[in-house]
């Protein structure tokens, strides 16, 4: 990825899932420092400490941070250059952007919430008058997908279809998280879209499977279509795209014709009592069912015009851990933001901020299985 300037990071969240993923990549691929940041202060420090044990420098530390609490988001951005928030606080996104923005901080979120887009869209005028580098919808989806689509994009003369999609099959089943609450909340808004011929259109929610053959042994699924903020403007970004969408394949049969539907009615009329019961029994129903391959695969199949002849164009992207898959590309986009590359002021969503051709290459590079092949359609 190359070095950068030694900056000061916080993780908020830097002891979850997420954030030890996160974290030894932004050690091993550069300099910055990191204060691994949440609620408890044992944790943060622990997590720390085994950090410092494994990179030399001592450039971790921990801090106690509260999304809630303003004063503790205070003390722990003290001197700090870069947030990154990859805990469950999408409900608190006004409080923890409030604070980057007094402290001078970018920042950049790992979140999947409709709610926190219009808030920090509220502020986008703001940020950018403060000269602050503000990055949403961060990591593997959202994230990748539009990224992907604009690499298609400059690979065609005339890019005419990009349809992306994902499996998720980690062995053992989804652990439980506050991004597992996240997607659960989703399913209350679900609404399937895609983009074809020149509109976005819904289908029917009865029957809004498709089928997609994955590659990577994972065979023909059936997938529903996800709709992701960072794809709605991609046909006025590549105005040449008649058809673009985000599927996404289900784990088990017991996971999605029997769970799936009783978590989508217990949030819809019951959000918050009923989230996070809703989302131990998803992962619950992850860990049966399931046959191998393991790990969680993302693709992308193009078409569209090169040099007056048609060519198409596949992309595989695979991981056997789903919480590397989503901290690969979150450090190759904050490498890209520390030395400038891709830096600008204002309010940013990942996929349409990064270089998306240095984004795959530093992907491959800390572990990400890419697979790509162009050929005569």
């Amino acid at each position: 990825m190359g070095s950068a300037e030694t900056r000061t990071i916080v993780i908020l969240g830097g002891y979850g899932y997420a954030g030890r993923a996160l974290a030894p990549l932004l050690l091993a691929e550069g300099t910055a420092r990191l204060v691994l940041a949440g609620r408890y202060r044992d944790k943060a420090h622990q997590a720390a400490e085994e950090l410092n044990a494994r990179f030399e420098g001592g450039r971790v530390s921990g801090a106690r941070a509260d999304a809630a609490d303003p004063r503790s988001l205070t003390v722990a951005f003290d001197g700090a250059d870069l947030v990154v928030v990859a805990s469950n606080t999408a409900r608190q996104v006004a409080t923890v952007a409030r604070s980057a923005l007094d402290r001078g901080l970018d920042y950049l979120d790992i979140q999947y919430s409709a709610s926190k887009l219009p808030v920090l869209r509220a502020m986008a005028g703001e940020i950018e008058q403060a000269g602050r580098c503000f990055v949403t919808e961060a990591g593997f989806h959202p994230g990748l997908p539009s990224a992907l689509v604009r690499y298609a994009a400059s690979r065609f003369d005339y890019l005419e279809r990009a349809i992306t999609a994902s499996v998720l099959n980690p062995q053992g089943g989804l652990p439980y998280s506050g991004g597992v609450d996240e997607l659960v909340e989703s399913f209350r808004d679900y609404r399937p879209l895609i983009y074809r011929g020149g509109a976005w259109r819904g289908i029917s929610f009865l029957n809004p499977y498709r089928r997609i053959h994955f590659r990577g042994g994972f065979g023909t699924r059936g997938c529903v279509p996800l709709p992701l903020a960072e794809l709605r403007a991609m046909p006025e970004m590549v105005p040449s795209l008649q058809e673009v969408g985000f599927y996404i394949a289900g784990f088990n049969w017991f996971a999605d014709w029997i769970v799936t539907p009783v978590v989508m009615t217990g949030v819809w009329f019951f959000p918050r009592a009923l989230l996070r019961p809703m989302g131990r029994l998803l992962c619950w129903s992850t860990r049966f069912f399931t046959s191998p391959p393991y790990g969680i695969a993302l693709q992308m199949d193009a078409e569209g015009v090169r040099a007056g002849a048609r060519w198409k164009m596949e992309l595989f992207l695979y991981h056997e851990d789903g919480y590397v898959f989503t901290a690969a590309p979150v450090a190759a986009c904050l490498l890209q933001i520390l030395d400038e590359s891709s830096r600008r002021p204002g309010l940013h969503l990942m996929g349409h901020l990064v270089d998306p051709s240095r984004l795959i290459a530093d992907m491959q590079r800390v572990g990400i299985r890419i697979e790509s092949g162009e050929y005569a359609a």
